[in-house]
């Protein structure tokens, strides 16, 4: 860290006259070098030193003994709520105040008497605030003659050996990781493919939604939020208009990886995403988006490097042991500022989270949704009661083991007498992706996923140049030396020309009448009639489907009772 004379240049003038008078020297009548070449010489004279020492009670001596065991610098976030606030004053404050004689800390008595003072360095996350000792001055410090001489320093910034976590060896309740975010990612890129898909406030629509979740694995609607940040963040979709489309080179590049390699990309995505902020998924947290700076990736790569230094490399881990070794040696691990009070985030009572107080409702909250959502979806840990392993690919992941390549033998696609395209997981993504674009899709029961050639799906294809053709071509190469079906070969040569004739399918609510005079009676009225469409009989009639509820009423003003059969469209 820096020397005394250079800690005095950066100082406030105003700090001077208080610093001259309690090492005693005079200052009146100096030129600024004349002050702090006199400050400078006095502060690091050992009989001066040894007398400032003396005046500490045994709370501020303790503070600067922890400062020192730090190695002469600590967090200044970590040191003020260790030991205190220090009030940043100016001259007339300072005369008013008089801070140097009535310290409201451990931490404001050493600052105004200039045995600490504040500086700024540069971590991976950017500037942060550091209270240290001056090294010039920490090397005549009289630290020897206390009986702090042997106490425990308060950790550093960063992980501390002595929290490598122990192994459990019992759990309950295990959820193995799998790698289904592969195949679910896949899906979403080819309905974003098939439909033309408008976001709202940048996330999917209900409808959207309830349309997308039955084909996916995991039909879990944050967890689908998630793939859609994931999506964007490894570019593999775009947002165009406030609509979400695949990228066609990227998307077919990575369908074509294998299995390891996608799981991969997507996994180093997220922990470089700045889109995703996992903040606001956090459930019972609602951050508002105010201005006060944020950075996803600094808090996700604080803890990768974390989880890289004191968890069992393939045993099960305790995951409140994990949050509870954070907040004791890395409390700031997402605000390397050590800032408590500007952040603008409620819980789910409207109440806003402020203050270090706050640390396990915020930070507590996320770490635990780290494990239990983007990290579990990505195949990275296995979860059980209160507990988390990392997985080969999780262990590559933090940076113990190259990222692993397992063999992928990969499967056949099965091709039914009626038309039904079974495709398992272990069938190359792309040509799934490729089998879903001519087909109509099936709700995901299980593995392997279904797929109709139908009239349907070939009516999809066409829309995206997909011709009969082509649908024969790939399904004789999947099949190899076995025969189309005939089924499947009579539909393709069916629609080699395109459709014969078209119709169309509309839905209807129809009235019925117990008696024909009765429908007589209706339509005769012209107060009932208006609401109605053609006659389909002479008891039934077709009504507007909007129109619907005030017939109804309309009907009971005249005496006739209507009964809802089922439920409207």
């Amino acid at each position: 860290m820096r020397n005394l004379k250079r800690t005095l240049q950066d100082q406030d003038p105003a700090l001077w006259p208080v610093l001259a008078r309690r090492w005693g020297v005079t200052i009146k009548n100096l030129s600024k070098d004349e002050i702090i070449n006199t400050l400078n010489d006095a502060m690091l004279e050992q009989g001066r030193v040894e007398t400032v020492w003396e005046s500490l009670n045994d709370d501020q001596r303790g503070a600067l003994q922890a400062l020192l065991g730090s190695g002469g610098k600590m967090p200044k976030s970590m040191f003020t709520r260790l030991f205190g606030e220090i009030r940043q004053m100016g001259a007339e404050q300072i005369e008013r105040e008089k801070p140097h004689l009535n310290p409201v800390s451990s931490a404001e008595a050493l600052y105004y008497r200039g045995l600490i003072s504040e500086a700024f360095e540069q971590v991976e996350a950017g500037a942060r605030a550091v209270m240290y000792v001056p090294n010039d001055l920490m090397a005549v410090l009289p630290s020897h003659k206390t009986a702090y001489e042997n106490l425990e320093a308060p950790p550093a910034a960063g992980p501390a050996e002595p929290y490598n976590l122990e192994p459990l060896e019992e759990v309950d309740d295990i959820h193995q990781a799998d790698t289904s975010v592969v195949d679910d990612i896949t899906t979403l890129l080819v309905y974003l493919q098939l439909n033309n898909v408008a976001l709202e406030n940048e996330t999917f629509s209900q409808v959207v939604r309830d349309r997308l979740l039955p084909y996916l694995l995991t039909p879990d609607d944050s967890r689908l939020d998630f793939l859609l940040g994931l999506g964007v963040s490894a570019e593999l979709i775009e947002i165009e208009a406030g609509k979400a489309l695949p990228r066609r080179a990227e998307t077919r590049r990575w369908l074509a990886q294998p299995r390891s390699a996608q799981v991969r990309s997507l996994a180093e995505a997220w922990r470089d995403s700045l889109l995703y902020r996992d903040l606001w998924h956090v459930p019972g947290l609602h951050p508002e988006p105010t201005g006060w700076p944020y950075d996803p990736v600094v808090a996700r790569k604080a803890v990768i490097n974390f989880l890289g230094e004191i968890v069992p490399e393939q045993d099960w881990w305790s995951l409140d042991e994990f949050i509870e070794a954070v907040h004791e040696t890395e409390p700031d691990f997402q605000r390397p500022g050590g800032e408590y009070d500007s952040w603008y985030i409620r819980n789910d009572e409207g109440d806003y989270l402020r203050g270090f107080e706050s640390w396990s409702a915020v930070e507590g909250a996320l770490l635990e949704y780290y494990f239990l959502g983007p990290m579990h979806w990505l195949g990275l840990v296995d979860l059980a009661e209160d507990a988390v392993r990392l997985t080969a690919y999780g262990r590559a992941f933090v940076g113990i083991i190259p990222w692993p390549s397992p063999p992928e033998p990969e499967d056949k696609i099965t091709v039914q007498e009626d038309g039904t395209l079974l495709v398992s997981r272990r069938v190359s993504r792309i040509d799934r992706f490729q089998v879903a674009r001519f087909t109509s899709w099936q709700p995901v029961e299980d593995d392997p996923y279904a797929y109709k050639l139908d009239a349907q799906g070939i009516a999809q294809a066409d829309q995206q140049g997909i011709n009969t053709s082509q649908i024969a071509a790939f399904i004789t190469r999947v099949m190899g030396d076995a025969p189309i079906p005939a089924r499947i070969k009579q539909i393709l040569d069916t629609w080699k020309g395109g459709p014969t004739a078209s119709v169309t399918l509309e839905r209807l609510m129809v009235l019925r009448t117990t008696a024909p005079e009765t429908l007589t009676f209706i339509l005769d009225n012209p107060a009932l009639r208006r609401y109605l469409g053609a006659q389909l009989g002479p008891m039934a009639v077709i009504v507007r489907e909007d129109q619907w509820q005030a017939l109804r009423d309309a009907l009971g003003e005249h005496g006739i009772q209507a009964e809802l059969v089922g439920s409207p469209a």
